[in-house]
């Protein structure tokens, strides 16, 4: 017999130990085997209501009945055979192994269409297999790594602590890539021509800007201001009694006279755009102080001369670092006559309505400050403080000097003490800038010597001769405390980090373990909400996410930002107070803004600081109810029970759905009409599900996401979808009934094993910068155990990342890094 293409039945071949043809059959066509029995083969007898004696027989037996139905040599179905598969061989391939141990764990195979296993056997064959493959890992293997360069992120922060300046990597350095749903994966890193040119020209133009730059030429720097940012409220940073416009910290490299130009938007055919029945002003704010008042014609268009810029006459600005504001003046703080008011002011205190968005009032398109011009000097600044350290009075002075502030950079940069090697090439280059210059110059050729060296550019870590490949061997405590600074705080280890590695006690277990919750109780710990977390959650899609401006008048890029700092502030609060990883889905509080509030309709908060609140009732508890996730998982003229469910089956549980079938229709391409309403998503979806080649993905993700329907596209609470009162109940695919995202959370505590593991792989990932793998899950499961007998909270789950072997030691592989040198 054929059936799709496979032979199930051959009259002239017996298949010994193989699922008879017509089991075989009804597998593949979704019938219950629940009634039959493979001839020949020995029954499984382990009833849910006794406490079964599991041996060996007995759990490879479940394995016959459970699996193999459809994992056999003859389907192989989604490319998997569990026929030669033995539990008590399980660490002989731990690669299929996890693979089964994963599907246990979630619940997710069996698929609903067959007999599925009571809990008793679920937990017995994933523990079996578990224990045989943790028993089997007496010695853990650390994995290997190539080296890792410094991503954006880490470069921005790593130049701040340096020296004190804050510079945008995106201006150099192209985007990183994404793996693993992390930028700090090594084997992703390659370098490249135009990566390292990146970092040379951002070693120049940063120890210029660092130093000061007397004869610097005039340059022009332009900051863009999204298209629905808020308009009509203050911006921070801004001085008050404006509103709308831009705030930005820019860094002027000199003393002199400097243009700021501005640009307004404008409508399709060329003209201002927005209307007002005041006279508007700009005003240019330095530091918080007014330079410059601008005044807009109402009449202006891109056909005049200066089309719709506006730019002010030189002004005097010192060397450094200073806040740089362009907004509107506000003309109604009060009270106003709400028949001839623009209707953005009698909409601004309403919940909805294009106030927040896109008003009917001029916005601001971008902000340009063009110059020096007339230089006079440099000034002192942060920066400069933070460089010169000593100052030389005399030409014998000046070497002596140099040696103090270049050795200090260095070290810090490199992460390590230097040896003469590295000393001597850096005053290489400081006596040839210094002879074509002054002292300074020397000082920046050799601080942009530091800032292009590989030592700087690169995490190295020293191979060891004597390791042959593949074994391994600890990490040095320098090596140490680079991988921990930039796991915790995405930055480079810090004065006192580095004393502890000089004095090599950093290696030790309670040192150790004493320091990192040092770090964690530290503000720059910040990083794990703004870097791990925002990567692990996937708020950078946030920023490709721009709902129907005609369905979601009130979404703007203020409110973006409100629920990306909401969720960031989330995590960060668990990893401060210690809190239970389990909060991430019981959490019965959030942090909002009142912008945020309003969307949310939590009463009682003004102003655009985050405050803690307590959430009235369950259905906006954890990430399930916050509304960067739900954004982020919708697209723009509707919600995404697809989306949304594969996010919970990847992000929180770590498993990935089944892939589509081929030439399957999207969903747009279904009725979207019955008669004369419009159909909600859900009737939508349905109609989609009765196409048989969708129904086999759908029925798995579709009611995880169909949960969230009470959630609109920007995370809004609401009641009906077009009209049809949202349906928000169903049964996910292992059986437990969901009734909207209260009954959603509590099926996923079910599987809070699950979820602990995933969020644990993803932790191990990010802090080894690469991915986790099978001969990983031993650590994995034995980081999960421990912090169970510690509530789950964060700091058991970080604690056991860092005192892995995985984390403090390295393996020797062929692929070492020439780079390593003999530091």
């Amino acid at each position: 017999m054929a059936v799709g293409g496979k032979t199930f039945f051959s009259g002239r071949r017996a298949y010994p130990g193989r699922i008879a043809p017509a089991i075989a059959l009804w597998a593949l066509l979704g019938a219950d085997m629940a009634a039959s029995e493979a001839p020949g083969r020995t029954a499984f007898l382990a009833p849910a209501h006794t406490k079964a004696v599991w041996t060996n027989e007995s759990l490879n037996g479940a394995i016959q009945q459970y699996c193999q139905g459809c994992h056999n040599d003859l389907l192989e179905w989604a490319g998997l055979t569990l026929e030669s598969f033995r539990v008590e061989e399980a660490a002989e391939d731990p690669v299929l192994a996890e693979k089964v141990i994963r599907k246990l764990r979630t619940r997710l195979m069996p698929p609903s269409t067959v007999k599925r296993p009571d809990e008793a056997t679920y937990e017995a064959l994933a523990g079996s297999l578990e224990e045989r493959i943790d028993s089997a890992a007496s010695q853990p293997d650390p994995g290997y790594r190539t080296f890792q360069r410094l991503n954006r992120a880490e470069y921005e922060r790593s130049v701040r602590d340096l020296i004190d300046l804050q510079v945008d990597a995106s201006a150099f350095l192209p985007p990183d890539t994404i793996s693993h749903g992390f930028d700090n994966i090594a084997d992703v890193q390659t370098p490249s021509a135009t990566l390292m040119e990146g970092y040379l020209r951002a070693a120049g133009r940063i120890s210029r800007e660092a130093i000061g730059e007397p004869g610097a030429k005039p340059r022009e720097t332009t900051f863009k201001v999204p298209r629905t940012a808020a308009q009509l409220r203050h911006v921070e940073g801004a001085p008050f009694g404006t509103r709308g416009g831009i705030s930005v910290l820019h860094n002027f490299p000199a003393d002199g006279e400097y243009v700021f130009k501005i640009v307004l938007h404008g409508t399709p055919t060329g003209q201002l755009f927005g209307s007002t029945a005041e006279a508007e002003q700009v005003e240019i704010a330095l530091d918080g102080t007014r330079v410059a008042l601008l005044d807009i014609d109402p009449h202006m268009s891109e056909s005049d001369p200066d089309g719709l810029n506006l730019e002010t006459a030189p002004i005097a600005v010192k060397t450094g670092p200073h806040r740089v504001a362009a907004a509107f003046i506000e003309k109604a703080l009060g009270p106003v006559d709400d028949v001839i008011a623009p209707i953005d002011h009698t909409l601004a205190d309403t919940q909805i309505g294009s106030a927040w968005g896109i008003t009917t009032l001029p916005h601001l398109r971008r902000l340009s400050v063009r110059g020096p011009y007339n230089v006079t000097g440099v000034s002192e600044t942060p920066s400069r403080r933070k460089i010169f350290s000593c100052r030389p009075i005399s030409a014998a002075e000046e070497l002596p000097c140099a040696k103090e502030i270049i050795q200090r950079l260095a070290r810090q940069a490199y992460r390590r003490p230097l040896d003469r090697r590295d000393l001597d090439g850096l005053i290489s280059f400081y006596e040839t800038a210094a002879e074509e210059g002054d002292f300074e110059s020397g000082i920046r050729g050799a601080l942009q010597a530091i800032l292009a060296s590989p030592h700087f550019v690169f995490r190295i870590e020293q191979v060891r001769a004597e390791v042959e490949p593949g074994g391994s061997h600890r990490l040095s405590d320098h090596e140490l405390a680079t991988r921990l600074a930039y796991f915790l705080w995405s930055t480079a280890p810090d004065r006192d980090l580095l004393a502890l590695a000089d004095q090599r006690r950093l290696s030790q277990p309670q040192v150790l373990r004493e320091t990192v919750l040092a770090m964690l109780a530290d503000p720059r710990s910040e990083a794990l909400g703004t870097r791990f977390a925002a990567q692990w959650l996937r708020l950078q899609d946030l920023d490709r996410m721009h709902p129907d401006a005609l369905i979601f008048p009130y979404y703007d890029h203020t409110l973006a930002e409100a629920l990306r700092r909401e969720t960031e502030l989330f995590f960060e609060n668990l990893i401060r107070e210690d809190r239970s990883v389990l909060e991430l889905l019981t959490a019965d509080y959030t942090f909002v803004n009142e912008r945020l509030a309003r969307h949310y309709g939590i009463a009682n908060v003004t102003g655009k600081h985050f405050r803690r609140v307590r959430l009235p009732d369950e259905k906006r508890r954890g990430l399930l109810g916050q509304g960067s996730v739900l954004t982020l998982t919708s697209i723009p003229d509707r919600t995404s029970p697809v989306m949304r469910g594969k996010w919970v089956m990847e992000v929180l549980l770590g498993i990935s759905p089944p892939p589509p079938p081929a030439n399957v229709p999207d969903l747009e391409e279904t009725k979207a009409v019955e008669g004369r309403r419009l159909l909600s998503v859900r009737e939508r979806m349905q109609e989609h599900r009765a196409n048989p080649n969708c129904n086999s993905c759908h029925r798995v993700i579709d009611p995880l996401g169909l949960a969230l329907e009470n959630f609109d596209v920007t995370g809004a609470w609401r009641i009906k979808d077009n009209g049809v009162p949202v349906d928000a109940t169903g049964e996910m695919y292992e059986g437990s009934v969901l009734d909207g995202p209260a009954g959603l959370r509590q099926a996923l505590l079910k599987r809070s094993d699950a979820i602990l593991t995933s969020f644990t792989e993803s932790l191990m990932t990010y802090g080894l910068g690469r991915r986790v793998e099978a001969r990983d899950m031993p650590a994995v499961r034995a980081i999960v155990r421990r912090a169970a007998a510690n509530e789950n909270r964060a700091s058991s789950f970080i604690l056991g990342v860092v005192e892995s072997a995985a984390f403090q030691k390295r393996k020797s592989g062929a692929q070492a890094s020439s780079l390593s040198g003999e530091h």
